[in-house]
């Protein structure tokens, strides 16, 4: 409950719960959850999908006198906004999992919204105020009490404030919705019982980790309740993509931030579902979705710190003459990061696959240890190639990343794949972008559009270009590690007793002998790097 402990919201504190009242209110949630799956028919869902004979027989039976008529992914989703924002959220992130769902629930979960009804406009003032500890109006020129927007965690107003400069600054202040903190914890600990159950009862249930997928969640659910956080990933994002000229990222005010509030400069565009308007307005679409890959390839790959809530309703496009068809983000409560290993891997996945170098594919995987090691590679590449082939040489329009996405992962039964987590995020995103681009441009070749950008990358990666940048970064390290080499060797040395002399003896002679190996190595690598770059010399002279 540390966590808990430091994340005080409006005097109460999601540890309460652990006290008599606290249990009974989780009672009292619980009992609500069941009614709802109970009224939405939810347990058949459930208990059909389980192994245990007895299971499917009781679901059965409780089916007897329910109206179950509507499909089953209309009554999941309708019996997630009955239960609230968690629940919303929980299965927006949900519909991301097309290896844990059906097609049809998948679909379903995805036309989720983002949108609840939005608060008491006292109550955000009130919220202002107290983080502030003055009134709204000695904080903001003007504020409208009438929201903008409202979300699952928090909803946004317009304001007019005067900048450390004096400066007069049209703003948008996004403050959170009151009482979240104990109603997610409670709920979350009935979410890690019940993925318990689904590990310890489905077929899939240990290698899907249904409980990593609720830890996931937790974390996410937990980073947008800090607004500090959401205001830092925003800042970090925006310094990223400083001379991309592709995408404008609002600017933070942090002398106005607050665990429970954030105020960013106020983005003017026009939403990038309104296609018809951005044509109007004489924008390049098919530029505009080119721009989109490139933007996506380029958070993740080169910075591995990327956007991963891109849905229409976080995208603009501006009108403004200065910054005219440039992509607007917003909201960044949500935002995925990579390790160098993570992109290393992804990017040579993509490039394997872009070339149709399905035994490559196959070959990571096994290096990787996302599949056993015993795991014949010959099967692997033939069973990838059956998913991936049909879909080249196509454009968008008649493509579905989804549907690439759900054959592999049924491959991946096949093959006992392990599911990656940290990789979850990637997968939405992907799926977010494939949506943006196929409501821009049907005819992108999605293949085409990224194929270059990532070998760029791959020889970035492997080039001489990363062997200096990795050198330039450990030369600190070894010019202090150097000069106290010769008092470190001869301290040891001494504190050798006088009957080893003749292995101290043999330690400076190996010692001399692979010196003369780094030198020759050090010598060879100098000169193989030197050619290469005067290869690349005379190569882009040839080609210029």
């Amino acid at each position: 409950c540390g966590r808990a402990h430091a994340l005080r919201q409006r005097g109460s504190c999601a540890c309460d719960q652990h006290g008599p009242d606290g249990g009974m209110k989780r009672f009292l949630r619980g009992c609500t959850i069941l009614w709802v799956v109970f009224r939405y028919g939810l347990d058949a869902l459930v208990l059909d999908s389980f192994q245990k004979p007895w299971l499917r027989t009781f679901s059965r039976i409780l089916s007897v006198g329910r109206n179950l008529d509507a499909p089953r992914g209309q009554r999941l989703r309708e019996a997630l906004e009955q239960l609230g924002p968690i629940f919303v959220k929980f299965g927006q992130v949900l519909s991301t999992r097309r290896d844990l769902l059906p097609p049809d629930i998948a679909n379903e979960l995805a036309l989720l919204q983002d949108r609840v009804p939005p608060f008491d406009p006292g109550v955000a003032i009130a919220t202002i105020e107290r983080a502030f500890q003055k009134p709204v109006d000695s904080v903001f020129l003007s504020f409208e009490r009438t929201p903008v927007a409202s979300a699952s965690i928090a909803q946004v107003h317009f304001a007019t404030l005067l900048d450390r400069d004096g400066v007069e600054r049209e703003v948008a202040v996004k403050v959170l919705r009151p009482g979240m903190l104990p109603v997610i914890e409670k709920d979350l600990s009935l979410m890690r019982m019940m993925a318990g159950w689904v590990e310890s009862l489905s077929a899939d249930g240990k290698r899907l980790k249904p409980r990593e997928v609720v830890a996931e969640f937790d974390n996410y659910l937990h980073d947008e309740l800090d607004l500090i956080r959401e205001a830092s990933n925003a800042a970090q994002l925006r310094r990223n993509m400083d001379g991309l000229d592709l995408v404008l990222i609002p600017e933070i005010f942090w002398d106005f931030c607050r665990p429970e509030v954030m105020v960013m400069q106020r983005m003017t565009g026009v939403p990038i579902s309104q296609v018809e308007r951005l044509k109007d307005a004489g924008v390049d679409i098919p530029k505009l979705a080119r721009d989109g890959v490139t933007i996506f390839f380029t958070q993740v790959f080169r910075d591995g710190f990327f956007h991963a809530d891109m849905h229409p309703g976080n995208i603009q496009v501006s009108l403004e003459p200065e910054t005219f068809g440039r992509y607007i983000s917003l909201d960044f409560g949500i935002v995925g990061t990579l390790t160098e290993s993570d992109k290393e891997y992804l990017a040579q996945n993509f490039v394997a696959f872009f070339r149709r170098d399905y035994k490559r594919v196959a070959e990571l995987h096994i290096e990787s240890g996302w599949v056993p090691p015993e795991t014949r590679v010959n099967d692997l590449e033939s069973a990838i190639r059956a998913v991936c082939e049909p879909y080249f040489d196509r454009p968008l329009k008649e493509i579905s990343l989804g549907m690439v996405l759900m054959r592999l992962f049924q491959t991946s039964r096949r093959f006992n794949v392990e599911i990656q987590p940290q990789l979850v995020l990637l997968q939405k995103t992907l799926l977010n972008i494939e949506g943006l681009g196929r409501e821009l441009d049907p005819d992108l070749d999605l293949w085409s559009t990224a194929k270059p950008f990532l070998e760029k990358w791959m020889l970035e990666q492997m080039g001489p270009q990363r062997f200096w940048r990795e050198l330039r970064a450990e030369a600190p390290h070894y010019a202090k590690l150097l000069p106290e080499l010769p008092r470190l060797l001869y301290d040891a040395l001494r504190q050798r007793p006088a009957d080893q002399q003749h292995l101290i003896r043999d330690l400076l002679e190996t010692q001399k002998r692979t010196n003369r190996l780094l030198q020759s190595i050090l010598y060879g690598g100098a000169g193989f790097v030197l050619g290469l770059l005067a290869m690349q010399l005379f190569i882009r002279i040839r080609v210029f």
